[in-house]
């Protein structure tokens, strides 16, 4: 059963927003907007992130913006360039999420998902991280493919998968659960700032 999303238990994964990708899919500029968004969370609640990369030689590197904010974290972070599609087929992957939530098992992890392309590589990864016991929330605005159809129907296979569909606002606000939580405030000012758009 699906829980709220955890602070102590967060992996942000930001998959594959690449150049040549990123020039195909529904709605860019909202998901680079809200990826933009959510990896600013992760800096406020300290959450971990992991950024991969699908064989960059051949579709070029993570988008100049998220590339920009990734590099700009202060808390512990990945990079992964891989060849296979699903994260989870390249054993770095697992490594990474190891080593940004250190003794937290699998199936205590809870993964944050941004990226693209719906129907593929982000696919491939939720169910493969879904089979291994974790728990995954996909950020519909972060989200995205080549056509609505592609995204809307990958998002439906995903969700009878066992992951959950969110935004990162709702994110946010469960990471921090109180009023009084100590980044509540830097939260709100940064969710005050509008509404991410295409």
């Amino acid at each position: 059963m699906a829980e709220l999303c955890d602070v102590s238990r967060s992996v942000v994964a930001v998959i594959d927003l690449q150049g040549k990708l990123m020039d195909m899919i529904h709605r860019p500029r909202l998901v680079v907007a809200a990826t933009l968004r959510l990896l600013r969370l992760a800096e406020i609640f300290g959450v971990p992130v992991v950024l991969t990369e699908q064989y960059p030689e051949g579709l070029g590197g993570t988008h100049p913006e998220v590339r920009a904010a990734f590099d700009a974290l202060g808390v512990p972070k990945r990079e992964l360039a891989k060849t296979s599609f699903g994260c989870c087929g390249d054993p770095g992957f697992e490594q990474a999420l190891a080593a940004l939530r250190p003794g937290l098992a699998p199936d205590r992890r809870q993964v944050i998902v941004a990226g693209i392309e719906t129907h593929i590589c982000v696919m491939q990864t939720t169910i493969e991280l879904l089979r291994s016991g974790h728990q995954v929330y996909l950020c519909w605005e972060a989200v995205s493919g080549r056509g609505e159809e592609y995204r809307r129907h990958a998002l439906e296979r995903m969700v009878q998968a066992g992951a959950v569909i969110t935004n990162h606002e709702s994110v946010a606000f469960e990471w921090a659960r109180d009023k009084d939580h100590p980044a509540f405030r830097a939260m709100n000012r940064l969710l005050r700032e509008g509404q991410p758009s295409d």
